[in-house]
């Protein structure tokens, strides 16, 4: 077995919003080949990450102006649930773990992300379950004392599994939920909180920062988290591994595939802009 891995990344900027999700399915189909899990930092500015059924509310030209007024920039991911905020404050964390010699269930895998979370942060009581009225719900939401501060999603490939983790660190999350309440009664309209799509309320979701009540970096929770995966473990830049060890031709079929799915949203926003 070899040194555990973690690979970090600063805040790729908006023409590069496309390359996270990409990387993740090459890390996720490289773990399966091999026995260490792996984990992933990774950050986008002012962005809101759609789910592809976001995709498909009634009103998606609407939606996406409101989005475009609050200055966010738009991507559709590659993986299952609803739309999320990233920015300065998120921080992204992808567990990657390998499934050949120990099959996890779903369930299983989501358990230890939860359990590297709570190492992470001894001094929050983290508890999970649905938050319906916060965006992107779902049964491992986790909260401290009701409230979300992540979401938890997972991507299977061959012989790996990502289990990605939104977590809001600091900043405005009042503002992110608005953002995304506003996405949806754009998009929705007399629709709202129907048909699969939440009632976001912003007052449902806070921030590590706020739980503590003490200001923490991203900086610093990014290093809680590597502490609690493991103490000696390399941290290297992502794309450095991914051009000394990454199958470059699996990491341009996802870009394509990624540039293919966010087509539509491309295509509304340059519309927008003329």
């Amino acid at each position: 077995m070899g040194t555990p891995l973690i690979l970090d990344q600063t805040l790729y900027p908006p023409d590069q919003n496309l390359l996270p999700f990409a990387i993740t399915d090459v890390l996720t189909e490289y773990i399966g080949n091999h026995e260490e899990p792996l984990l992933h930092f990774w950050q986008l500015e002012h962005t809101m990450i759609l789910g592809m059924k976001d995709t498909r509310v009634p009103h998606l030209n609407a939606g996406i102006a409101s989005l475009q007024q609050a200055g966010m920039d738009v991507v559709v991911r590659n993986s299952g649930g609803l739309g999320v905020i990233a920015d300065a404050g998120v921080l992204n964390i992808s567990l990657i773990l390998p499934l050949k010699d120990t099959p996890l269930t779903t369930a299983a895998a989501y358990e230890k992300m939860l359990a590297l979370t709570q190492r992470a942060f001894p001094e929050l009581s983290l508890t999970t379950g649905e938050v319906t009225t916060s965006y992107c719900p779902g049964e491992f939401d986790l909260s401290v004392n009701g409230r979300k501060i992540a979401g938890i999603a997972q991507r299977r490939i061959k012989q790996g599994v990502a289990v990605m983790m939104y977590l809001s660190v600091n900043g405005d999350q009042q503002q992110r939920g608005q953002i995304v309440e506003d996405f949806y009664h754009q998009g929705l309209q007399q629709a709202f909180g129907t048909d699969g799509y939440p009632p976001v309320d912003p007052d449902s979701m806070t921030t590590v920062a706020d739980c503590l009540a003490s200001p923490i970096s991203i900086k610093e929770a990014t290093q809680r988290f590597c502490t609690a995966f493991h103490p000696a473990a390399q941290i290297i830049n992502s794309s450095q591994w991914l051009l000394a060890n990454g199958d470059l031709e699996l990491y341009q079929q996802r870009i394509n595939s990624m540039i293919q799915r966010n087509q539509l949203i491309k295509e509304l926003t340059e519309s927008d802009l003329l």
